[in-house]
């Protein structure tokens, strides 16, 4: 019957602990259950020029696409890593929030040996002695802690929750500035070895006027100063394609370095750059899906909830808080007779006098807020620039494009009247060198603009929030 009475007593505790968690614990499960993204705090540095060596490297040349090195880079980019390091510990912060809100259960099972003095109790009768024992007893229990009604632990467990979704969301944005990064990546490489192929065709071509200079020089056709003009466009173009060759072999190692190879793996990089261009789309409707999209900037409206939850559990601590403490257990002079003994308490705690410390709170806690909306607000116009430049950038960057290519069109076939002129005795090779010239500077203009273009696509990706979405190929149309 003691067990019955015992049970029937905790039964309204109970209920009020379960109905105080219940919902905690469904938004702990949503929480979990929606994978949702991220904010860039911890996702803007250095971090993501770096990686964690997780590749080993192979024997011979590597094949590496576009879609492989993003692979990769999701999987060792340091930045990618430490965000999911962040999402860990805000997870461990939800818990130790929640856990205020759960019931606390301890035990403890204690055996005792006393010898007392009843005068110092303030005992003294005829007849008793002034001193009680040897004597032994046994205890065992378990102790319970629950608080039925705690707003601010409740507010602080909801502050947590919403920062863990920050955190989530910050995931999710890592992920995409690991896209970025390593597609810049290698859109640059590409772009450099599109330079290098270039720059050594143009070589070989001021080789081949070289030696025709050489030869018409020997015969006495045309003047030494066109075989010098001739052998300095030559060296000249040798020197460009040792620098575009380094430049080339840096940016594979730094691309190496993002995606956690060794910097002494051989890469092939096999896809191209192509030129293709994007449909134009209006700007307001551009800007209003990025701010649907963009994980950052739900992280951060997740950031500003979880400061005004923060501030209204400042403001809780002036409330009273409902707790209940009970134990049960059973206790005895020796472990044949133990009884059975329970204590339940409930108490209403309420702050009085705390010096001050509500208050400061409460400032901090409302100044918290206040720099969470303006924090939000100033991501709110960097993202609306970011989608606008990067739609000026990819207009601009199409029609450099296709001025490119007409001025490559016409500087080769300038090269090639130049080269009839000087074969034919009409010139001398001095309208060649400048038409070689004209050729290099062509080439690496349309070398510049097509990489400039891609790269204007895929931040505007970037700036859309759904750079992601588009991980495996480079930005095509709408």
């Amino acid at each position: 019957m003691s067990h019955f009475r015992l049970l029937l007593a905790l039964v309204p505790a109970l209920t009020g602990i379960m109905l105080t968690v219940a919902p905690l614990l469904a938004q702990e499960q949503n929480s979990y259950g929606s994978g949702v993204g991220g904010m860039s705090a911890a996702s803007s540095g250095a971090s993501f020029q770096g990686s964690v060596p997780a590749e080993r490297g192979t024997a011979g040349v590597f094949p590496l696409s576009l879609r492989r090195a993003i692979e990769l880079g999701l999987a060792n980019n340091l930045g990618l890593l430490l965000s999911k390091e962040g999402v860990l510990s805000a997870r461990g912060q939800r818990w130790i929030e929640f856990s205020k809100l759960l019931p606390n259960l301890s035990t403890s099972a204690s055996a005792h040996h006393l010898k007392e003095s009843l005068a110092i109790s303030g005992i003294s009768l005829p007849g008793v002695p002034a001193v009680v024992g040897p004597y032994n007893f046994y205890d065992a229990r378990v102790f319970l802690t629950q608080r039925i009604f705690d707003l601010e632990a409740i507010k602080r467990s909801q502050a947590a929750a919403h920062e863990l979704s920050a955190a989530e969301l910050s995931e999710r944005d890592a992920r995409e500035l690991v896209v970025v990064t390593v597609g810049a990546a290698y859109l640059q490489a590409l772009a450099d070895a599109t330079r290098v192929e270039t720059v050594k065709a143009q070589v070989v071509t001021a080789g081949t006027i070289l030696d025709r200079a050489v030869e018409m020089h020997k015969v006495g056709v045309t003047p030494g100063i066109d075989e010098l003009r001739a052998r300095v466009e030559w060296l000249t173009r040798s020197q460009q394609f040792i620098v575009v060759e380094n430049d080339l072999a840096k940016q594979k190692l730094g691309l190496l370095r993002m995606i956690g190879l060794p910097g002494g793996q051989e890469i092939e990089l096999t896809d191209r750059a192509p030129f293709q261009p994007l449909a134009a789309g209006a700007v307001d409707e551009d800007i209003s899906k990025a701010l649907a999209s963009r994980d950052d900037y739900r992280a951060g409206q997740n950031l500003l909830q979880a400061a005004q939850a923060s501030h209204l559990a400042a403001q809780a601590q002036r409330l009273p808080a409902l707790v209940l403490d009970a134990d049960y257990g059973a206790t005895g002079i020796s472990l044949s007779s133990m009884n059975t003994t329970y204590h339940i308490v409930g108490s209403i705690k309420m702050p009085i006098f705390e010096g001050g410390k509500i208050h400061g709170d409460e400032l901090r806690a409302k100044a918290l807020v206040k720099e969470r909306e303006e924090e939000l607000g100033a991501l709110r116009t960097r993202i609306e620039f970011e989608v606008r430049s990067a739609l000026l950038d990819v207009g601009a960057a199409a029609r450099e494009v296709d001025v490119a290519s007409e001025t490559v069109e016409l500087a080769e076939l300038a090269l090639s009247q130049a080269q009839e002129r000087f074969a034919a005795g009409i010139n001398d090779n001095l309208e060649v060198v400048q038409a070689q010239q004209s050729v290099a500077a062509a080439h690496e203009g349309q070398v510049s603009s097509q990489y400039q273009h891609n790269l204007a696509k895929l931040l505007l990706a970037r700036a859309m929030g759904v750079a992601g979405e588009g991980a495996t190929g480079f930005p095509g149309g709408r």
